[in-house]
């Protein structure tokens, strides 16, 4: 056991904080489409899970990021009418978790100045859209009913989403960024 790598109590408490962090983005995941899916569509334009998944990719780094961002979708199915399983939570579920690990990824390569949390994030969302529109397109093949095409992925990524994106690209910086200023941030030191 002498090649044991031993943890210092700041590793311990970023361990710890990390896993605090990713049970609360987990849960805000959860609960936040409550506030706009009485309207589906409001739902649709604001992407309320996105904004705790990127979260957590930025604060808890990408394992957390991309454990979270696939499961929230599909557990939320599991409990709610909202998302449908097949294929509305499936295709979130590897949108997501592409958000929670190129935001990880991203932030810890990066300088964890302003300028470069726009990077990570806008790196994230777009990345994360197209696995969205990859994974719908690979379930519309197996679904010969299915009418997804690029007139719907374009819609379902960008145009209904537009309110969404404004959000993220408002919210998670202006977090982030405040976070870190007070200490509270385990995967930027």
């Amino acid at each position: 056991m002498e090649n044991a790598k031993k943890t210092t109590p700041l590793e311990s408490h970023a361990a710890l904080q990390k896993l605090i962090y990713s049970a609360l983005l987990l849960a805000l995941a959860y609960v936040l489409p409550y506030f706009t899916g009485q309207i589906q569509t409001i739902g649709q334009m604001l992407c309320p899970m996105h904004l705790p998944v990127l979260l957590c990719g930025f604060l808890c780094g990408w394992q957390w990021g991309l454990v979270i961002g696939f499961t929230a979708p599909i557990l939320r199915s599991l409990t709610n009418p909202m998302p449908p399983m097949y294929p509305t939570a499936i295709g979130m579920a590897f949108e997501l978790a592409t958000y929670g690990l190129i935001a990880g990824i991203m932030y810890r390569a990066l300088p964890k100045k302003i300028g470069f949390i726009y990077v990570d994030l806008v790196t994230a969302m777009v990345a994360g859209r197209l696995v969205w529109g990859l994974a719908r397109l690979i379930m519309a093949g197996l679904d010969p009913q299915s009418t997804f095409g690029l007139a719907a992925f374009w819609s379902g990524a960008i145009t209904t989403a537009i309110p969404g994106i404004i959000v993220q690209i408002v919210l998670i910086p202006a977090i982030v960024y405040a976070l870190r200023r007070a200490g509270l941030d385990p995967n930027g030191r």
